[in-house]
């Protein structure tokens, strides 16, 4: 249900205002031409069977011609009618989320492409912000009242009001430019560069640290506030006192009764944080040229090429349904009261 309405607020935002067909034919596009475009776009048809069409194309299950499923290049699994081209074929197939106005490749594999990009970043930019997060809020509440604790605070404080195009600017100009000799790193550049001569692809992964640490930054700062409130609460339980007076090392104690208990609260931040990194890393992509979803779907923006906002918006959907979904199957590994 939130995907069909997230298809619905994608499609009337983008393809229900407006003229498709000018913008992929500029202003000299003759009328043919312009009718013709409009015809394989379906642009001809009223907006309430166009959104069916749509919603036909981004559904797995689908009822298409014959001669639709050969010329979109529909992946999956067709039966009924016949092998003629205007008889109708019930399947289960990839979604098919259209072509680009501009390049005329399919949005699909176009996302695709650029999907591991920000996998990556996504995926260390948290790792950086669970680990250092977690290690931060529990020394501040071990150490309450110290200055340990009140640098914790105040940092996590400062990391959650800096907006993360505003981090990405700074951290940019600071270390890509000002302090490139000594550090080495690049303003901007993606995980992989390409040999001139040769034309081959080659890993650089150094390209990965200022856009993961300025994307880790607010979750750092949400994850040491949530695990020093949490780990709060549970060491005053007593349980724990109990703990110690079994005579249970203080390390034990902390880590392996009172922190696997404080976790959820955290996980909920994680995971959540996590999703929103994977979909939400457009300016930070886009500042440090890092090519992943959310360099794409701008640079699509500003050519008002719809189709693929269109489909980055919906895989970005999928991606938050998913991990929601993943944070309920941890919540139980974690803390086994949840199974009940």
């Amino acid at each position: 249900m939130v995907l069909l309405g997230v298809v619905v607020l994608v499609f009337f935002m983008f393809q229900g205002f407006g003229d498709p067909a000018r913008l992929i034919v500029g202003q000299s596009g003759d009328k043919k031409t312009m009718d013709n475009i409009r015809k394989d776009l379906y642009l001809d048809q009223p907006k309430w069977k166009q959104f069916f069409l749509y919603l036909n194309d981004v559904s797995p299950v689908c009822i298409h011609k014959k001669a639709a499923i050969d010329k979109k290049e529909l992946k999956g699994f067709f039966i009924g009618g016949n092998l003629k081209p205007d008889s109708y074929r019930v399947g289960i197939k990839i979604p098919y989320l259209r072509k680009s106005y501009q390049t005329k490749k399919n949005v699909g594999m176009v996302l695709m492409e650029a999907l591991p990009g920000t996998l990556l970043l996504a995926i260390t930019a948290m790792l950086f912000a669970t680990v250092a997060g977690i290690l931060l809020g529990v020394l501040a509440a071990v150490k309450k009242g110290t200055w340990l604790d009140t640098s914790a605070v105040f940092a996590s404080i400062a990391g959650i009001s800096a907006p993360s195009f505003f981090m990405a600017i700074i951290i940019a100009f600071l270390f890509g430019v000002v302090l490139h000799p000594f550090t080495g790193l690049n303003l901007t550049g993606s995980w992989f560069d390409v040999d001139e001569v040769t034309g081959e692809k080659y890993l650089t992964l150094k390209n990965l640290i200022l856009p993961a640490f300025t994307l880790g930054i607010r979750p750092l700062a949400i994850i040491t506030q949530l695990t020093r409130s949490s780990m709060l609460d549970v060491l005053n339980q007593d349980y724990i006192r109990t703990a110690y007076a079994k005579g249970l090392g203080h390390q034990t104690v902390i880590f392996k009764h009172a922190l696997r208990n404080a976790l959820n609260p955290v996980i909920t931040a994680i995971t959540g944080w996590f999703a929103e990194l994977l979909a939400g890393a457009f300016f930070v992509e886009y500042i440090f040229g890092w090519r992943g979803i959310g360099k794409i779907t701008v640079d699509a923006l500003e050519k008002l090429d719809y189709p693929v906002v269109m489909g980055s918006v919906l895989i970005s959907a999928c991606i938050f349904i998913l991990i929601n979904m993943l944070a309920d199957v941890l919540y139980a590994v974690v803390d086994p009261r949840v199974r009940y």
